[in-house]
């Protein structure tokens, strides 16, 4: 990363109004499908060179031909001339066959498999209910060295949602981490201090990933002045103990930790309802909103290793040759919505000015 240059007296960083960094990779995405894709795809091949795209289509994303065939429609739906890269997964279910993983993961049409335990998000019924039917999908993952991302929350209805994190740490991932040695694991979303010491304490098969909302806001955001349905999501903002820890390690350059947007996109009217869906669509915002906060903690000099190198590293890609570019100057004006063919969908806010864009 470039950073402009500075006086020779004074803070530097304080001071840096200009950074250059590999352009991002996005290791945790929804595009949706139809036209909600066309609408929403523009906004992260904008900024992103690849993205994770998230497998919780309806029907889901399940076997390699799934795979092949949605890839082509997100390619078909890229504006003309977009350098955007999608990195399919597969939807991990109780029926998985563990040889069309090992194909589609063998012929690089997929980077990752996803575990969702079922009910713990949007459009995941055909997630996980018992764990010991999966175990030859990870063994044989394990054994190709294919990751696995995981949307870390137990579903039990007597645990309290703002600990569902913590206990499936200790009652799922960590039983599975041992019991399927060498298996490469990517907690997503992180959003507790428990999963933070969690990922310090393991080895290089666990990595992370931390979205922009649980960087920015604790939970207090869900209820400012009123319900905030924009910033509900799953998991669920936590408290300002558990964001001060993420951001510590964000901005820490500890390598096993990158970014994973997990911007969601729903349509307005469905975020704005009794039943609130979940997910904050940050695609557009997200690096300015990145630029902002590693600003603040002084750690500029990291926004590079967290945006564009410890992902690659982790999945054992080559980090992009691109550069992007971030400018710091007024408050940053973005659209409050775009619209697309299947609705508009509202642009998640931090709630405060911004002040690094991308130019």
């Amino acid at each position: 990363m470039v950073l402009a240059p500075c006086p020779p007296l004074g803070y530097c960083e304080a001071m840096t109004t200009e950074i250059t960094l590999r352009r991002p990779d996005d290791w945790h995405l929804h595009l949706r499908d139809g036209a909600m894709l066309a609408g929403v795809l523009p906004h992260s091949a904008a900024h992103f060179a690849r993205a994770i795209v998230m497998p919780n289509l309806v029907p889901p994303v399940v076997t390699g031909e799934d795979a092949a065939s949605y890839r082509q429609r997100i390619m078909a739906a890229l504006p003309e001339g977009a350098a955007f890269e999608p990195l399919m997964t597969l939807y991990l279910t109780e029926d998985t066959d563990p040889g069309d993983v090992a194909i589609a993961a063998a012929t690089g049409l997929v980077t990752a498999v996803k575990l969702y335990p079922a009910g713990a998000t949007t459009n995941s019924a055909s997630g996980v209910r018992n764990f010991d039917r999966v175990r030859g999908v990870l063994e044989t993952m394990a054994e190709i060295g294919l990751p696995l991302c995981v949307h870390g929350e137990v579903t039990d209805p007597t645990t309290d949602i703002f600990d569902r994190e913590a206990v499936f740490i200790e009652r799922v991932l960590d039983p599975i981490r041992r019991a399927t040695p060498g298996l490469r694991v990517v907690m997503e979303h992180i959003t507790t201090a428990e999963a933070v010491a969690y990922l310090r304490a393991g080895d290089g098969d666990l990595g992370a990933t931390i979205t922009v909302q649980h960087l920015m806001l604790d939970r207090n955001a869900i209820f400012a002045g009123g319900l905030r349905p924009h910033n509900y999501c799953l998991p669920v903002l936590k408290r300002g103990t558990h964001r001060e820890a993420l951001v510590a390690l964000a901005t820490s350059g500890f390598d096993r930790v990158f970014l994973g947007t997990d911007s969601a996109p729903h349509p307005t009217h469905a975020k704005e309802a009794e039943c609130c869906a979940a997910g904050c669509f940050t695609a557009p915002v997200a690096m300015g909103c990145l630029a902002e906060l590693f600003d603040e903690a002084g750690a500029l000099d990291r926004l590079e290793a967290f945006t564009s190198l410890n992902g690659p590293g982790f999945y054992r890609l080559q980090p992009n040759e691109a550069r992007m570019t971030l400018k710091k100057g007024g408050p940053v004006e973005w659209p409050a919505r775009v619209e697309t063919g299947a609705g508009p969908v509202t642009v998640w806010s931090p709630g405060r000015d911004i002040h690094w864009r991308v130019v």
